[in-house]
């Protein structure tokens, strides 16, 4: 116990480390005369950045680059962060849900996220598997993307393995009263949305919803393909209402509600999913001398996939696999305060909590087209958390050191399988309830030597507990299985970065970081077997039999340039990411030691050119990926691809605009998956859309 308590009294010594920067400040405001009543102004965000962050490699993305993107998805311009990826190529019209989690920094991963995805604080991946529901975020909503790259994200919150992604919902100054979008695209596809804004001298209330369908594309690669492959249609639709009033001058009350469904296929006969989601949070937040957050929030998911067997000729597929719903809720609160320590310094103090639950409901070993077994398998997961977060600025030098503690539990966890018809269990195992801690933190430190250059260096440590997906659920690819581990051990990450930023004109920025990471007993999905056959789990499996195992380590070492230059109506930005991660294995995964992890592509670039003047507006952003392997064995490769996309604004009007969207231009051919007899899956072919934008309307009161 003892232990556990350093990494939470970090920030307090160090601040009485420090020396006062201005010790009498606070008693001389005592003596000041009392200043004139401010006027109430209600953000809809959360407690102020802080000094701190300076020390670490910071990416902002603004509202402008979220509507102008060519794809209007949030994961299209998240691609923008050289490093930050999905687990795979797919955006979130033809992947399966399940394969979209986020990670940075090249340390692989299962399709659970590494990274901590926060929305108005509140975390943001599947309670059950990890994964994103990116259909749930459309980009009109939000207002700012503020991504920072390396784990221990302290007062943010556990699960920040590589990184953090915040996501901050638009407010007033960002919205018109009325909003609304409607473009056709190729493939018979139909993006919309719309908005409405109402503001007081008191808050604000805004209720959106957006629409997107498509008859989709045959993901298989045209040389692969056989009459069993077909196009994978899409339909999507997700909605928000938002109110934010102001209980006092300094003190509001947010509350947040929205929900989402999502329909996809995988481009054969029996391969359809679909989620759908609600949330519901409340935040109380204060910016007086004493600052403060109290967040609650619930979630809830639901996930029905199924899943087929194709022959090696593709010219039937059977089904092999009916996941008929997979139910998860996530329940959490939060309380944060900042109290005054006195001019130049900072100081987070807080405690969180958060409850999953989930369990699967499949329907497998079909026999004539009907299933004869069913396999239900879940369990329960809770952490409580205590975290302090401390920063200095000391003239040119910012210092900051931040820990917290996570107490974790895994209980209820149970496997059962039955015959359809009568007869006994053919398996009921009860998993054994786990618990443990986890002390965690960061360190940093960021120097100024003259305006224009920002030297920085940080040191963390983060963890994830394994998802109850990783824990129960098997799944499939294709011909290929991989079956879930309850005896999972939680992630580790510890890592070291250093940087730069120099802006050497007005308008340009050009930062480069170094950093390290060694991820201990990283998830992995590892080859155990090679169909056809039964293997236990999940079944019969035509393809690769893979099960889920921690590996002793993942190690990543790499460079990251991001650079940015305005010039009056002209803006262009590029990042370019370089890693080198590398698998640490022994035991049953011998095999694996001192190869990539699976999806890693040694080389990410993005670079986009802009102008606009006004509401008109045009961009082209290019992208590379490398070559990356399929699998942990590294025998198939998926590769390297370049990318163009093109976006232009039109006004017609003083309130509307046409848009014209290209997505991959030139047609490139972007490898997301291979399977089975090596066949290929691509991501996004070109598609092309024509549209109207409205941005105006009188403003509306509450």
């Amino acid at each position: 116990m003892r232990k556990l308590l350093i990494p939470a009294a970090i920030p307090v010594a160090f601040l009485a480390a420090t020396p006062a920067a201005a010790q009498d400040a606070p008693a001389a405001a005592q003596d000041a005369p009392t200043a004139a009543t401010p006027d109430v102004v209600v953000t809809g965000r959360g407690l102020d950045e802080r000094a701190g962050d300076r020390a670490f490699s910071i990416v902002t993305i603004d509202q402008d680059r979220l509507r102008a993107n060519a794809s209007d998805r949030l994961e299209s311009v998240l691609a923008d962060v050289a490093g930050l990826q999905q687990f795979r190529r797919s955006d979130s019209r033809s992947a399966n849900p399940t394969s979209q989690g986020i990670s940075l920094r090249g340390i692989g991963g299962n399709a659970s996220s590494r990274a901590l995805l926060l929305l108005d604080g509140v975390p943001q991946t599947d309670p059950f598997g990890g994964w994103v529901p990116f259909p749930a975020y459309a980009t009109d909503r939000l207002g700012r993307v503020r991504v920072t790259r390396g784990g221990g994200s302290g007062y943010l919150g556990a699960g920040a393995l590589a990184g953090t992604v915040e996501l901050e919902s638009a407010d007033p100054r960002q919205l018109a009263p009325v909003m609304a979008s409607v473009a056709y695209g190729s493939r018979d596809s139909v993006d919309a949305n719309a908005s409405a804004t109402l503001t007081s001298g008191a808050g604000f209330a805004t209720i959106s919803g957006a629409y997107q369908r498509g008859d989709g594309f045959t993901p298989t690669v045209r040389e692969d393909r056989g009459p069993a492959d077909r196009p994978a249609p899409y339909e999507q639709a997700s909605g928000a209402v938002r109110g934010v009033i102001a209980l006092a001058p300094a003190i509001e009350l947010q509350a947040n509600v929205s929900a989402f469904t999502d329909t996809r296929e995988r481009g054969t006969a029996f391969t359809d999913n679909r989620s759908e989601g609600a949330d519901a949070s409340l935040r109380l937040v204060g910016r007086g001398s004493w600052g403060f957050t109290a967040l609650a929030y619930l979630q809830t998911r639901a996930f029905a996939s199924r899943f087929a067997s194709v022959d090696i000729a593709r010219t039937r597929a059977t089904q092999t696999l009916d996941q008929y719903n997979t139910p998860a809720t996530g329940t959490g609160a939060r309380l944060e305060i900042a109290p005054p320590v006195g001019e130049g310094r900072e100081l987070r103090l807080g405690a969180e909590w958060r409850d999953v639950s989930g369990r699967t409901q499949e329907l497998y070993t079909f026999v004539n087209a009907a299933p004869t077994r069913r396999r239900v398998a879940g369990g329960d997961q809770r952490t409580l958390g205590a975290f302090a977060d401390a920063s200095a600025t000391l003239g040119t030098l910012t210092l900051t050191a931040g820990g917290r503690v996570d107490w974790w539990k895994i209980d209820n966890g149970f496997l059962r399988e039955t015959p359809l018809a009568a007869g006994a269990a053919l398996s009921d195992a009860r998993f054994a309830d786990r618990s443990g801690s986890e002390a965690t933190g960061r360190v940093g430190a960021a120097w100024a030597p003259v305006s224009a250059v920002t030297f920085r260096a940080a040191g963390y440590r983060g963890w994830r507990l394994p998802t109850l997906n990783e824990l129960y659920r098997p799944f499939r690819v294709g011909a290929d299985a991989t079956a879930a581990n309850a005896a999972l051990s939680p992630e580790t990450l510890t890592g070291v970065d250093g940087g730069v930023t120099v802006t050497p004109l007005g308008g340009v920025a050009l930062t480069a970081t170094v950093f390290w990471n060694r991820l201990d007993d990283a998830i992995a999905n590892v080859t155990a077997g090679t169909g056809p056959g039964t293997f236990p789990g999940v079944g019969f499996v035509a393809g690769a039999y893979r099960v889920r195992q921690n590996l002793d380590s993942i190690r990543s070492r790499g460079v990251e340039l991001d650079a940015r230059w305005t010039l009056g109506a002209v803006t262009a930005s590029g990042s370019w990411s370089h890693v080198d991660p590398r698998v640490s294995a022994s035991g049953a995964a011998a095999a694996l030691d001192g190869l990539r992890p699976a999806q890693t592509p040694l080389d990410q670039l993005s670079a986009t050119l802009g102008w606009r003047r006004d509401r008109l507006a045009a961009s082209a952003t290019l992208r590379h990926v490398a070559r990356q392997f399929e699998d942990d064995q590294n025998l198939r490769a998926l590769a390297p691809a370049t990318t163009l996309d093109g976006y232009l604004a039109l006004p017609l009007t003083r309130t509307v605009a046409v848009e014209a969207r290209a997505e991959n231009l030139f047609d490139a051919r972007v490898e997301a998956g291979i399977s089975g007899a090596d066949v290929v899956e691509r991501a996004t072919p070109r598609t092309l859309w024509l549209g109207l934008r409205f941005r105006g309307g009188r403003a509306s009161r509450l």
